[in-house]
């Protein structure tokens, strides 16, 4: 192929991006919080009219974090929940300048309290006012709260796990660990997503964090992790699923339609 030809295939291609990306970034409101004083700002997708369905049934909730050093509009664009389950009510969070346990010593870049009381808890403060805020405004379904992230998202997602777990139905972190969390955990269904050639969260790592949550939610013995989606049963009705990708630390592209499918069958428990 000649250059001629490569550029007259990547420029569609290029266009067809930009297109997607706006119609994704479209569909989605900008919305501010202030919180001890600090404005806060997330991306917020409301329910689609789905065709024949009730206007008045409750909708799920999707609580959905970015990296260390993302944005919410390009979790928008990675994650893009809002597209693969247009009922739900789904909120793209935005992360304030934080250190980074690996990288960004500093703290110049976007993201995430690392443990329960850092900067005031003002990250878990922030998703108190976004739920009260969605609770008053739209018809949530309480037995539909969802949390997901990637990174350093994901290592937030535990640690809510850990600290409002009771308003959670089931969680689904991408690229993290829960060492730091693990005695905040209660059994609740969890769908890990991991890269086997994760250099910035090693794989091994994340293997320890899905051992530790396989004795937590009490599941059955199972296969081995390998490439594709592993399922571990839990007669306590809190399996853990893992899904595992040949890449690295990157989002992979397959996994917003897996976290759809496993929150849709994961309601909130009745509590024992």
């Amino acid at each position: 192929m000649t250059p001629y030809s490569l550029l007259r295939f990547a420029i569609p291609c290029f266009l067809w991006m930009l297109i997607a990306a706006h119609q994704v970034e479209a569909a989605l409101e900008r919305r501010v919080w202030e919180v001890d004083g600090t404005a806060r700002e997330a991306l917020v997708a409301l329910p689609a009219a789905v065709p024949g369905a009730d206007a008045r049934s409750p909708r799920p909730l999707v609580f959905i974090f970015h990296g260390h050093g993302g944005t919410m509009r390009h979790a928008a664009r990675t994650f893009s929940l809002h597209t693969h389950w247009p009922e739900a009510v789904c909120i793209y969070m935005q992360g304030l300048p934080t250190v980074g346990r690996l990288t960004d010593p500093e703290g110049k870049k976007s993201g995430w309290q690392a443990r329960a009381g850092d900067g005031g808890d003002r990250d878990l403060k922030f998703f108190d006012a976004v739920l009260a805020t969605m609770k008053a405004e739209q018809k949530v379904d309480p037995s539909r709260i969802y949390a997901t992230g990637h990174s350093n998202g994901g290592a937030f997602t535990y640690l809510l796990w850990g600290q409002r777990g009771a308003v959670l139905a089931a969680v689904a972190p991408s690229g993290a660990v829960a060492l730091g969390h693990l005695e905040d955990l209660k059994p609740k269904p969890v769908l890990h997503i991991a890269g086997q050639k994760d250099a910035l969260v090693r794989f091994i790592w994340q293997e320890t964090t899905l051992a530790a949550l396989r004795r937590l939610n009490s599941c059955e013995p199972g296969p081995a992790l390998t490439p594709g989606l592993c399922v571990f049963p839990s007669s306590n009705g809190t399996p853990v699923h893992a899904y595992i990708y040949p890449g690295g630390h990157e989002f992979p592209p397959m996994a917003p339609a897996k976290i759809v499918a496993f929150f849709k069958e994961h309601p909130l428990l009745p509590a024992k």
